[in-house]
């Protein structure tokens, strides 16, 4: 098996706060030439941490830009906690401490991109966070989005006290080979029930709000899709927070991020940030799909 957290470039990291939060830093190749483009502050979803973005962080850094990847509590090489006792708002503060330290360090605030659970979280922080920009990459949905478009179907489990690791038992997906889902095992860890409680609707949530008004930053909402839910969902949160749009096809939630096709994910989101790289702040070339209605 081939881990890639293992193959990541040249970094720094530091634990951040009273949890000890795991903060990795990449710098940009040649960022000392582009220094009006804001850091970018990776934040990973459930059961994961950063070694999840491991295959997209060398393009990003190859590219120039500054990179944060933080670990909310409880995960990867983050302070161990009692996970039973953790909130969906206690991860919110997390990521505000994130955000804070990028802003001091770098006199900027991030482009904030969020996986999976890790997208609720930034949405939610959206709201009332100043950011330069938001990227949700299959984003848990709010509870706005779900009613616009529910899930079909659900029989909603409880969570126990914590939840567990999903197993990845399956040698393949549409997208990830069996390489990919064995480097995600390897790492794959526990996860707060309450939090999932929070927001996850498989789990029986009533789901997070969100006011997409609030959310003036730029954004851009990329969604795998394997249906016309999965389409529908993924347009109607780009509409919710008046972002740009790109659903992929034939993709799956954790092959965007480590799968091989997850370089379509990243090129999308290279075409999409240029207008922070470009001081002349031209609209990047996306097809914008959906936005909020003027």
């Amino acid at each position: 098996m081939q881990d890639y957290a293992k193959e990541l470039p040249e970094h720094v990291s530091k634990y951040i706060g009273e949890n000890e939060l795991f903060l990795e830093i990449f710098r940009g190749n040649n960022s000392s030439s582009q220094r009006a483009r804001p850091p970018l502050l990776f934040v990973h979803g459930a059961f994961t941490g950063s070694w999840m973005w491991s295959k997209h962080l060398p393009h990003f850094i190859s590219a120039g830009w500054n990179s944060y990847c933080i670990n909310l509590r409880g995960h990867y090489k983050s302070r161990s906690v009692d996970l039973t006792k953790v909130e969906f708002e206690d991860y919110l503060d997390d990521i505000r401490q994130a955000i804070s330290e990028i802003a001091e360090e770098c006199a900027a605030p991030p482009v904030v991109i969020g996986f999976s659970m890790g997208g609720i979280l930034s949405q939610k922080l959206a709201e009332s966070v100043g950011i330069a920009g938001l990227v949700l990459i299959d984003s848990s949905i709010c509870r706005q989005v779900h009613d616009e478009v529910p899930y079909r179907h659900l029989a909603p489990r409880m969570p126990g006290l914590v939840v567990p690791a999903p197993a990845r038992d399956e040698q393949s997906s549409a997208d990830e080979t069996l390489d990919d889902i064995t480097f995600q095992r390897k790492y794959l860890s526990m996860e707060s029930a309450k939090a999932f409680a929070a927001f996850s609707f498989h789990f029986g949530a009533e789901g997070i709000s969100v006011d997409g008004g609030k959310i003036t930053c730029p954004s851009l909402v990329i969604s795998a899709v394997k249906d016309e839910e999965d389409d529908r969902r993924g347009r109607a949160t780009a509409r919710h927070i008046g972002g740009e749009y790109l659903g992929l096809q034939g993709t799956t939630h954790t092959g965007l991020l480590v799968g091989q096709r997850y370089y379509e994910a990243v090129s999308c989101m290279m075409v999409w940030l240029a207008r922070f790289a470009d001081s002349s702040s031209q609209p990047s070339k996306l097809r914008l799909v959906s936005s909020r209605p003027t």
